[in-house]
């Protein structure tokens, strides 16, 4: 089945946890928990997302480290949102789902929709 969602306005945390479920199968009658359901979800305005709290945009940080010494990488909510919001959705998402084999296969189910643009000649 298939699941559209419209993250404008939206909490991220609340919409992320909402699409895992969904990528578990959990909503489904067909539901088993050691297979990739056929379930899949298409995200729209996932640039549109919010999160609560006064300085999270600020204080909530990314860490990437690339395997050499001092080269430990650091971004902020709001450069990793400028830069990519459909990441930090998917982060999000990737985080919530159980750390297992499965995760990346369930995580293929989540689809984001780009804003179709229309030429006017």
């Amino acid at each position: 089945m298939d699941y559209h969602i419209d993250a404008k306005n939206k909490v991220l945390g609340r919409v992320a946890g909402d699409i895992a479920l969904i990528l578990q199968g959990k909503k489904s009658a067909a539901y088993q928990r050691n297979r990739v359901s056929d379930d899949k979800v298409y995200v729209k305005n996932a640039e549109g997302i919010r999160v609560t709290g006064n300085s999270k945009m600020t204080q909530k940080v990314y860490y990437q480290h690339t395997g050499y010494v001092g080269h430990l990488k650091e971004k902020t909510l709001k450069q990793k949102m400028e830069q990519d919001p459909r990441w930090v959705l998917r982060h999000a998402v990737l985080k919530m789902l159980p750390r297992n084999f499965l995760a990346q296969k369930r995580i293929k189910n989540l689809v984001f929709v780009e804003k179709a643009t229309t030429s006017a000649e």
